[in-house]
């Protein structure tokens, strides 16, 4: 084995290490989602105290891999979709640690909701609903990510839309409600920043899979519409 071999095995093993940890990053991001609105429904205190403190974990992950990521570009000085692969790991692992961020965000407002003095007790079905997309959009996000799958990505980035319009039907609601009785504005506010906190989920999630896009093709898809992407994962 010559020395060039041997030099672009290890290359190849350092990018298949880094994209490992960032999927192990993202699966605790995951995790978190899960955990801050199981926290919520069952109104356990203890567990959005984990999700919030657990979210160092994920912040100590993203300072690690980007140093990872900053040593193999002065060291290895890539190109083409070495360099591209490398950069999608760079923004992807900034959304990761945001939406690990909405789920402590989500933990410390299911405390304020789950008071027991509160006025207030809502039902839980629309967030649950919501979550469960923006979980599902971000384990598709994921997916594309390791397996290079554009497929993937494009339904990520249809189901945008989907949180986005349920985003709209919790806002409606929370408005009669708070229309009805004022009482309730409290509580209805902090469900809005639960349902905003999932609707950026799934906005980090899409990102995710715009990026993946990027790394394949070589084109950059933010800022257009679904359409285009569509029509570029299908070039």
């Amino acid at each position: 084995m010559t020395n060039a071999e041997h030099t672009s095995k290890q290359f190849d093993a350092e990018l298949e290490a880094l994209r490992a940890r960032v999927l192990q990053m993202g699966g605790l991001v995951e995790e978190q989602i899960r955990l801050a609105l199981e926290a919520l429904v069952s109104g356990d205190h203890e567990l959005c105290t984990s999700v919030e403190s657990n979210d160092h974990r994920v912040n100590g992950l993203e300072v690690a891999l980007d140093e990872d990521c900053s040593t193999i570009i002065a060291r290895r000085q890539p190109a083409a979709g070495d360099l591209r692969m490398i950069m999608t790991v760079v923004k992807t692992i900034t959304d990761l640690e945001r939406i690990g961020d909405e789920a402590a965000k989500i933990a410390r407002m299911a405390k304020l909701i789950n008071s027991s003095d509160r006025l207030m007790q809502p039902r839980f079905n629309e967030i649950r609903r919501m979550g469960g997309i923006a979980t599902e959009m971000l384990r598709k996000a994921l997916d594309s990510f390791a397996r290079l799958d554009l497929s993937a990505s494009g339904e990520v980035v249809r189901q945008d839309q989907l949180v986005d319009d349920e985003f709209r039907a919790i806002i409606r609601q929370l408005i009669t409600f708070m229309m009805e009785d004022p009482r309730t504005i409290s509580a209805s506010i902090e469900i809005l920043f639960i349902a905003k906190a999932i609707e950026r989920i799934g906005d980090h999630a899409k990102n995710i899979s715009e990026y993946v896009i990027y790394m394949v093709k070589g084109k950059d898809v933010r800022h257009v519409s679904v359409e285009e992407i569509e029509r570029e994962i299908m070039t």
